[in-house]
């Protein structure tokens, strides 16, 4: 059994009004992006329909908000042994391909019995107990199935599985986890991933000047704090380094 399994499901409002706003948003975007497509004509002069935007788009009859999303998720952990450490806060964020749209979604800290924590290492002990991330954890009515089911829904919403790739730094590090902790979570999304600590590498290789430039990080170690964070540091990099489209 995992810990913090058989606790009751909480309500999807304390996120949804928050988190999942902005898909009216979007979806009334790409409403309008549909109807102007559908006044163009082709070479042929017939009428572009909304279906053979979506075929083309190769995302069947649905329209989602992004065509090749990021999913950025960080995880807190208790430790970072895999068969005796958990994961005690998950937040996530999805992007487009270009970063410059992005919208929030949970970020949950989650219950685990107090044991979990007096079991943790000094750094986890000092760092997350200074945040306050300890104290979210041990009240949180949350658990880690819980979590992991709100997370998913989010990601549902928002692209078909299999399409997304995984994003943040050492971001392979959360995708053993998530494997771990989180199966479904893990098997929604591609196989791939987007590790922005290799970009980070390679930058301070070739473009030691480009890689001083790099925005300074705050470490929180809060997760949504950490994404932040990771966003801003590849959208620095997609600036500075790379061929301008």
């Amino acid at each position: 059994m995992r810990p913090g399994r058989g606790r009751s499901q909480p309500s999807m409002d304390m996120y949804a009004m928050s988190s999942f706003a902005p898909l009216t948003l979007l979806a009334e975007e790409e409403r309008e992006d549909e109807e102007q497509e559908e006044g163009c004509s082709d070479g042929a002069g017939s009428r572009r329909t909304s279906q053979d935007a979506a075929q083309r788009s190769g995302r069947g009859y649905q329209k989602w908000p992004f065509s090749d999303p990021l999913v950025w998720i960080d995880l807190e952990m208790s430790g970072l042994i895999l068969e005796t450490d958990t994961i005690i806060e998950i937040a996530c964020i999805v992007t487009d391909s270009s970063l410059q749209r992005q919208i929030e979604g949970p970020s949950i800290a989650i219950h685990h019995p107090d044991d979990v924590f007096d079991r943790m290492d000094a750094w986890c002990t000092e760092h997350h107990g200074a945040s306050g991330l300890t104290d979210r954890c041990k009240a949180s009515m949350i658990s880690l199935e819980q979590a992991e089911e709100l997370v998913l829904d989010f990601v549902k919403q928002l692209m078909p599985p299999g399409v997304a790739l995984l994003a943040g730094n050492s971001v392979h590090v959360d995708k053993t986890f998530l494997r771990r902790y989180m199966p479904m979570l893990h098997d929604y999304l591609n196989y791939r991933i987007l590790d922005v600590s290799t970009v980070k590498e390679l930058c301070r290789r070739w473009y030691p000047k480009e890689w001083k430039r790099c925005p300074r990080k705050k470490n929180n170690h809060t997760a949504l704090s950490d994404i932040r964070e990771s966003i801003e540091e590849l959208k620095h990099y997609r600036t500075a380094i790379f061929k301008k489209q």
